[in-house]
């Protein structure tokens, strides 16, 4: 099911989807930015295409404007909640729609529909050096818990 905010939606990606995405081959209502997908997002969407999983909450999806519905990034949860009601999430934009509050929009939407969902707690990271990132991140309502030499986490819940 989508998840549909004031500027964008969120598209739970299927196994079809994510193989056509990564080989960039489109169906007719594919629509997607020139730099989609990102370099970082390859790998998980091309687990996904060599899954056999339908549509799950605890998945990858697409970020997509809906003034045109184009994907311009993707969020996505790196399995299901753990015992303790654990998830973690990612997501990436294209560089020309960062700067307007999109990853945010995103970042909450997803976060609230884990919980909804049965996670009582989401964790996310990003490098030291992402600035901007760290503002989504704290934007959202995340918490920072701990840092590495490369690596700052951050908690909501």
């Amino acid at each position: 099911m989508d998840i549909v905010t004031d500027r964008l939606t969120l598209h739970p990606l299927t196994p079809w989807e994510a193989q056509r995405i990564v080989y960039r081959k489109p169906e007719p209502d594919d629509v997607w930015h020139a730099d989609y997908p990102l370099d970082d997002e390859l790998n998980p969407l091309r687990a996904l295409a060599e899954s056999r999983e339908g549509e799950a909450i605890f998945t990858l999806y697409s970020i997509r404007i809906n003034d045109g519905d184009v994907a311009v990034g993707g969020i996505g949860f790196f399995g299901p909640p753990d015992v303790k009601g654990s998830v973690e999430i990612g997501y990436g934009l294209v560089e020309s729609v960062r700067g307007r509050g999109l990853a945010t929009e995103a970042l909450i939407a997803a976060t609230q529909c884990a919980l909804r969902n049965g996670a009582v707690q989401i964790k996310a990271d990003t490098d030291l050096k992402n600035y901007a990132s760290q503002g989504v991140l704290v934007k959202a309502g995340f918490t920072e818990v701990s840092r590495s030499d490369e690596l700052i986490f951050y908690e909501f819940g």
